[in-house]
């Protein structure tokens, strides 16, 4: 698989593959939102929506009816040893549909904690970095 990254203007960075396009951007200097997600914030959201996917696949295979399943996501940062803050805990609750079946409980957590993306950072990948000029 390959990316490549672009720079479109200002501290806009796109990653481009697939024929997809994924932009992103910086906040602006008060803080507020840039015109897209930045990349920290797009890493946060793939946790959550990697395991919500196997959420939703785990109901959908059991014909379990998802109106009002959900999952929230929240983020805990602290100051590590060098003074920077660094994400230290992330917790979701999985909001079940009314009617889940209690049996199903403790499975939907495991099949939650099974994301792909989780499994990475409990696993990290080596990173090479070089440069050429074309």
């Amino acid at each position: 698989m390959e990316m490549k990254i672009t720079f479109p203007g200002g501290e806009k960075v796109n990653a481009e593959f697939n024929g997809q396009i994924i932009p992103t951007d910086q906040q602006t200097a008060g803080g507020e939102a840039g015109s897209a997600p930045t990349p920290f914030e797009y890493f946060l959201a793939s946790l959550g929506t990697c395991a919500g996917i196997y959420v939703l696949s785990f109901c959908q295979q059991r014909q379990i009816d998802t109106e009002g399943l959900a999952l929230t996501q929240r983020m805990e940062f602290s100051t590590g040893e060098d003074g920077r803050r660094k994400l230290s805990r992330v917790a979701m609750e999985i909001d079940l549909p009314p009617g889940f079946p209690e049996k199903y409980r403790n499975a939907i957590v495991t099949t939650a904690g099974l994301c792909t993306v989780k499994k990475v950072l409990m696993d990290p990948p080596e990173f090479v970095i070089t440069t050429r000029i074309p």
